[in-house]
């Protein structure tokens, strides 16, 4: 299997390089929003996890505004995939918090495990070359993993099934990742 990392984000080609990063990022922080919306439409404002979702939500809309701008001002083309962000993100938020606040939580820790990763690669690919975007890349990791470390300690691991709903959504963020590089 290639790396798909190395594949798409060559370092001799910056600009092609940094492009792909502001769109798979822009891609993510969408659908990270969506999938909160779903758990918060399940959950509701009254469950006990709703203040933190609606913090983790709102931190990545922030991110999300982030790379908005920078697709603007860069003129990045953004992913044509973003309706189905839209629907998939909302309904694996659903669906993980249909079955349970622990679920909803090991959906987090899943998704924020892989962004992690994604964004340590991306900042060993951008080095030093694009300032503006390595910084804001360090904020949003750090936030990534506050979010991972919150739903581990809030019950992530007791969810029916962990290893495999684990392994299955951050399949899927590998996946959505790796397309929205290219489409």
């Amino acid at each position: 299997m290639t790396d798909t990392m190395t594949d798409s984000w060559r370092p001799g080609d910056s600009k092609r390089a940094t492009d792909a990063m502001i769109r798979v990022d822009q891609a993510g922080e969408y659908g990270a929003t969506r999938i909160y919306a779903g758990q918060l439409a399940v959950l509701g404002d009254r469950h006990p996890a709703a203040r933190a979702i609606h913090h983790m939500a709102a931190q990545e809309e922030r991110h999300r505004a982030f790379f908005d701008r920078m697709i603007a001002e860069r003129g990045v083309r953004p992913t044509i995939l973003q309706p189905l962000w839209n629907v998939a993100g909302f309904a694996l938020g659903a669906v993980t918090a249909a079955i349970g606040p622990d679920a909803a939580m090991a959906c987090t820790a899943a998704v924020e495990t892989e962004i992690d990763k994604h964004y340590s690669e991306q900042l060993e690919i951008l080095g030093a070359s694009d300032p503006e975007l390595s910084a804001a890349i360090v904020d949003f990791q750090a936030e990534e993993v506050e979010h991972r470390d919150h739903a581990l300690a809030a019950g992530a691991e007791n969810a029916f099934g962990y290893p495999v709903l684990s392994g299955l959504i951050r399949l899927g963020c590998k996946v959505a990742i790796a397309a929205a590089k290219r489409i």
